[in-house]
This record gives C-alpha cells, sequence and structure tokens, in this order.
C-alpha cells in the first residue's frame, strides 16, 4: 500500500509488465484467441470506459490509442493498448497510460489501468478474480470460464 502511495507521488505514468509488483499492472495473458480479445479490447475502450475516446486503432499491429479525460480538471491523459501473441501462441494484452500534465498522477494511471483489465476479463467472460486460472510465476494467464 504504502508502495502504491509512493509510486502515485512520483510517477506520471504507468505501463503492465509482467513482473509488476502491483497486480493491477501486470497485464494480462489470455487462452482466447487474439481476434476475440482484439474485438473485446476496442469495445471496452469504446463502450465501457466513461470519457475515453479511440483515437486510432491498428489490428495489425494489435495497438488501440486512446485519449482519456479525467474525471476532476478534464485533462486529457494518453492510453496505448496492445494485444498481441505471445512466445506460447497465447494472447497478451498491455496497456501504457501516461499523464499529459503534471509530474505525479496520485495513482490515477495505475487505476486506469486495472479497470481497463477488469472490464476486458468480463467482456471476455473470465468471471470475478477467483474463476481465473492460476498464472504460472511470472505470468498472468487468464482462460475463458
Amino acid at each position: 500500500m504504502i508502495g502504491r502511495l509512493v509510486r502515485g507521488m512520483s510517477d506520471n505514468r504507468a505501463e503492465t509488465r509482467p513482473d509488476s509488483p502491483d497486480s493491477r499492472l501486470r497485464g494480462r495473458t489470455y487462452a482466447i484467441p487474439f481476434d476475440q480479445v482484439w474485438n473485446a479490447a476496442l469495445l471496452v475502450a469504446e463502450e465501457d470506459v466513461k470519457r475515453w475516446e479511440v483515437v486510432s486503432w491498428d489490428d495489425r499491429s494489435g495497438t488501440i490509442v486512446i485519449e482519456a479525460q479525467t474525471r476532476l480538471l478534464r485533462w486529457i491523459d494518453d492510453v496505448r493498448v496492445h494485444v498481441s501473441l505471445d512466445s506460447d501462441a497465447q494472447t497478451r494484452v498491455d496497456v501504457t497510460s501516461i499523464s499529459r500534465k503534471g509530474y505525479f498522477d496520485l495513482g490515477q494511471n495505475a487505476r486506469r489501468i486495472g479497470r481497463f483489465c477488469k472490464l476486458l476479463d468480463g467482456r471476455l467472460g473470465v468471471g470475478h478474480r477467483r474463476s481465473l486460472r492460476s498464472p504460472p510465476p511470472g505470468a498472468d494467464h487468464v482462460t475463458a470460464a
């Protein structure tokens, strides 16, 4: 908890990594075909998250570029979702969220990523956290329930 607070007071960006100490920032690896995950990610970005506007998307590179408006000050932040296949042919989703203004985000970027991943899990029908398959060390694998 204290580590999250310190990071929130010193960072203005968050990004997923399989080895992140923050569980919200580990991204997702799904045993679900790329096209299903891609379509679900695009729907989450376009329809499920308030104050998000999809600026561009490219299914060949697996990239969705989003402008996210903050709730209080209505500042615009940048979000990038990347969907790809990993070395095991599993579909990997990574997200980066960067504040355009300020030197720290009070944890907003990490919360934004966590919310996106949770909504994506829901779109893909993987259910609550307890219904997710246990990941191998260093990864966060998810299968459809």
